[in-house]
């Protein structure tokens, strides 16, 4: 069974969340603020979290920043803004998908199974060999485990597949909506900058210089590499 944190200071959408996931056997945690969000975090293992944006004592960008310190679950922002660039913030800042108020309830529904999936199986792409290594980074795909010069590097769900779907094929170039695809399962409208903001995450957790990428490089027009280590 999965633990699904949702936290929003609202209980009348705490309530319909709880609606909407309760036949899927989910274990449902609730938390008005980011404050008590963290309590909950650290009483036991979450799986995923759905987060509003604002909320007293503690937002959520504050609480998904914090939690991102210490745990890679998946977390879903909400907010009843819709523009792109919140999106983009939402995403810049951590989070693995985001969902607008008002809500469509088969929407959340496919929404949390999708990064729940992800969660467990990372992807559940094909994996060629279950240890991967380019230069100094090692990919250990049992273990679900990244070194960097033998460093433990913490990913995201959506990091780590970034990661793997480059690392498998050292030199090959992906364009964004070829990346998009394979690692969120999804048509690439807007692809460019949600894959931007994970790679340049990447870059900050991978490289000693992420203004000067040793491995992670992007071809101009084209798209990215993971760069071949003799």
């Amino acid at each position: 069974m999965y633990n699904i944190l949702i936290c929003d200071d609202e209980k009348d959408i705490r309530s319909a969340l709880k609606i909407y996931l309760s036949n899927e056997n989910y274990n449902i945690l609730e938390a008005e603020n980011g404050v008590e969000a963290l309590e909950t975090a650290e009483k036991g293992q979450l799986h995923l979290a759905l987060m509003d944006i604002m909320m007293p004592e503690m937002d959520g960008i504050t609480a998904m920043e914090k939690l991102r310190e210490k745990h890679n679950f998946p977390i879903i922002m909400i907010s009843a803004k819709s523009e792109d660039n919140d999106k983009v913030m939402g995403l810049n800042l951590g989070a693995d998908d985001y969902i607008t108020k008002p809500f469509n309830p088969l929407e959340v529904q496919a929404r949390v199974r999708s990064q729940l999936r992800r969660y467990t199986n990372l992807g559940g792409m094909t994996v060629k060999k279950s240890t991967l290594t380019v230069g100094g980074i090692e990919l250990d795909d049992e273990k679900k485990q990244v070194t960097v010069d033998g460093e433990p590097v913490s990913l995201t769900p959506i990091e780590y597949n970034i990661l793997k779907l480059l690392m498998e094929s050292p030199g090959r170039v992906y364009s964004s909506a070829q990346i998009y695809t394979s690692v969120w399962n999804e048509e690439p409208y807007g692809s460019e900058s949600a894959v931007a903001v994970h790679i340049r995450h990447l870059r900050e957790k991978i490289e000693i210089e992420p203004s000067e990428p040793r491995y992670l490089k992007v071809v101009w027009g084209l798209g990215y590499k993971m760069e071949k280590m003799s």
